[in-house]
């Protein structure tokens, strides 16, 4: 579950630089370009910024990617420091008037209109802004969703009553309100996460489908954009299996031969980059409580909260630590379930709970996988003020003469 040079890595870290979150850029590297080419030429591929907005991520992804899909000013802004002049797509709702300021001062090349009253908003400023170029927009729509198109989805932003997206109904009664500057692209759906290939591959027919009747009914000037959102499926109960993208990729150029003069758009986030990541830490203490054996980390839930968050294990690797300097017995767990927890003073501060675990010992380190998205950027990191983790990202082969940039 990690990489020997990551693992390498994690082991011979001082303890004083733990915890750490090691990224391994080469696998990224080797990952997002077997996504990139198991995807039809056609489909434009963009990276959803919130999973991971490291600039370094961001500088592996770009020559595999055809833009980057934000959802704050502020994200916005970091693409545009970070990967200059690439193309950004603008979305998520409670938008502010500042931040669509911000887009429209900053070219962002695709906004994602949540409501009627956003895309008035949009539209009084856009005619204000002096550039006096054409804004393009997409209609977030939320479909319903059949219990098989869900597919067993993990998280749910559509399908069902929600802030997200317009209703079918409002989208329509959007299209009477367009006014220049504004221009109509097409539509965006982003309903669930956590899909595998033949459940994205529903939605995405359902979605298309939609689509292309809108726009034959009102006439809409084409090519028809249909931006189909990500949550590609990454399993932490196995995080061995993988999305099956060769899949989903024959699925969409199906669908898009069937469907000439329609520009389909994906927006996967977690799983391009949840992979090449891992929290590692050690192990300051095991002890048996009332039968029970738990390990004590460094760190926790305030640095990698994803486990929490989505209510699942952690999967991780020991990695042993030969060296014991107490005077005292090294305590540790052998052959037995093993909860283990963090430093805060909650008992939700969970990683994973009762993993059968052949040893794991005071003094060990454990490498925490999937800990390439969602996790750091999402955590409550002031909570008991404990230290922040450090960083490492190991480059790629062509760059292996650099030391790893750490922080």
């Amino acid at each position: 579950m990690i990489t020997p040079r990551a693992a390498a890595h994690a082991t011979a870290l001082p303890p004083a630089r733990l915890p750490a979150y090691v990224h391994d850029l080469e696998a990224l590297d080797t990952h997002a370009r077997a996504v990139r080419a198991a995807l039809p030429p056609a489909v434009e591929l963009y990276y959803a910024t919130k999973a991971n907005p490291a600039p370094e991520l961001l500088a592996v992804l770009a020559p595999h990617v055809t833009g980057f899909e934000v959802a704050s000013g502020g994200e916005l802004a970091h693409i545009r420091r970070t990967v200059p002049g690439r193309p950004v797509a603008f979305g998520g709702p409670g938008k502010t008037e500042d931040e669509l300021r911000l887009a429209l001062g900053l070219g962002a090349e695709r906004l994602h209109v949540e409501s009627p009253h956003e895309l008035r908003l949009l539209t009084a400023l856009a005619r204000d802004h002096p550039a006096g170029r054409p804004v393009d927009v997409l209609l977030r729509v939320n479909l319903p969703l059949t219990d098989g198109e869900r597919g067993g989805a993990a998280l749910t932003m559509g399908g069902r009553p929600g802030p997200f997206g317009l209703d079918p109904r409002d989208a329509e009664d959007c299209l009477r309100l367009l006014r220049a500057p504004l221009r109509l692209r097409g539509v965006h759906a982003h309903l669930a996460s956590g899909l595998g290939a033949a459940a994205q591959l529903a939605v995405a027919r359902r979605v298309t489908a939609w689509a292309r009747d809108l726009a034959g009914r009102h006439a809409l000037p084409g090519p028809l954009e249909v931006n189909l959102g990500g949550g590609m499926a990454v399993d932490y109960t196995r995080p061995q299996e993988r999305f099956d993208w060769a899949a989903y990729g024959k699925g969409l150029a199906d669908l898009a031969a069937r469907h000439p003069g329609t520009v389909l758009r994906i927006e996967p986030g977690r799983s391009l980059t949840a992979y090449c990541g891992w929290y590692v830490t050690e192990v300051l203490d095991v002890k048996h409580s009332h039968g029970h054996a738990f390990a004590v980390l460094r760190g926790g839930t305030h640095h990698l909260r994803t486990p929490v968050a989505k209510g699942h294990d952690q999967p991780f690797t020991v990695l042993p630590v030969a060296g014991w300097e107490r005077p005292w017995p090294r305590p540790a767990a052998r052959d037995e379930p093993v909860t283990l927890c963090g430093q805060l003073c909650t008992p939700k501060d969970v990683l994973a709970r009762d993993v059968p675990v052949a040893e794991l010992r005071a003094g060990d380190r454990v490498a925490f996988a999937l800990a390439g998205a969602y996790a750091w950027n999402i955590s409550h990191h002031g909570f008991l003020m404990h230290p922040a983790p450090t960083f490492h990202f190991l480059p790629r082969a062509a760059r292996t003469a650099r030391t790893p940039r750490t922080a």
